[in-house]
């Protein structure tokens, strides 16, 4: 769908008068969620419980950018 970029992380409740947190994710889910999704063409995966989608978000594009040229080239 032409998305390259995906941020996985835990859900945190602001304040109570929101959403409660249902559970907490392991961090080996975190581990298993990112081999996920760079399986199903992901170029660039940030994932763990305090990941933002600002988050190291140069780094994460520059990983994907690189993963597509050398997807492109062979």
């Amino acid at each position: 769908a032409g998305c390259d970029l995906i941020t996985i992380t835990q859900y945190l409740r602001p304040t109570n008068r929101h959403h409660r947190v249902e559970r907490w994710v392991k961090p080996e889910e975190f581990v298993e969620l990112a081999a996920e999704a760079k399986e199903v063409g992901f170029l660039g995966v940030m994932s763990g419980p305090l990941v933002r989608s600002s988050y190291r978000a140069g780094r994460l594009y520059k990983e994907a950018m690189a993963a597509r040229a050398d997807l492109s080239r062979g």
